[in-house]
């Protein structure tokens, strides 16, 4: 018994320093490693956030750019029928988004939903403008109905959209 006594009073001091130490030690690798981790990840914002925010100015200048009257604007001619003229500004926005289609990588599933949802209203509201028409009328009907439309609606989608991602880049600060 009294061997039994001995060994323990080596052993259980020597078990003490050996967890003390390795909790310790353990301790202060997770402790170095979540920093490293935190570094990553403020070295990460710091890259991707200006990527973020110039996907966010894409989609606004897309916005700006499809928006009925900017549209009319850049497109109208004198020449030009009500047909040619709703295809021109079909093609237009369909160039437009197929150019900042890949932006929806950077911006929230919420936001791309937003730019997708004005973009659809603005193609409905140039067809449905363009059904009161003939197609071979001049082009200046269709371009002085939409103007109308667009001041008679509150808030237009481009406006909603362009509201919503203003909001949420407000969040990155």
């Amino acid at each position: 018994m009294a061997v039994i006594f001995e060994i323990l009073k080596y052993i259980l001091p020597a078990l003490i320093v050996f967890f003390t130490a390795y909790f310790s030690i353990r301790l202060l690798i997770k402790n170095d490693q979540r920093k490293r981790d935190q570094e990553i990840v403020m070295k990460n914002k710091q890259i991707v956030t200006p990527v973020r925010l110039q996907a966010y100015e894409r989609l606004t200048l897309f916005l700006e750019r499809i928006s009925p009257d900017n549209l009319v604007l850049r497109i109208s001619k004198d020449n030009l029928t009500v047909k040619q003229l709703q295809n021109q500004m079909l093609q237009t926005i369909r160039a437009e988004f197929d150019h900042n289609m890949s932006q929806q990588i950077y911006v929230s599933p919420q936001a791309w939903e937003v730019v997708k949802s004005a973009r659809e209203n603005i193609v409905k509201l140039i067809n449905t403008t363009a059904q009161r028409f003939k197609p071979d009328e001049p082009a200046i009907k269709l371009s002085r109905s939409l103007l109308e439309r667009v001041m008679e609606q509150d808030r237009s989608a481009t406006k909603m959209a362009l509201d919503y991602l203003k909001q949420e880049v407000r969040t990155f600060y």
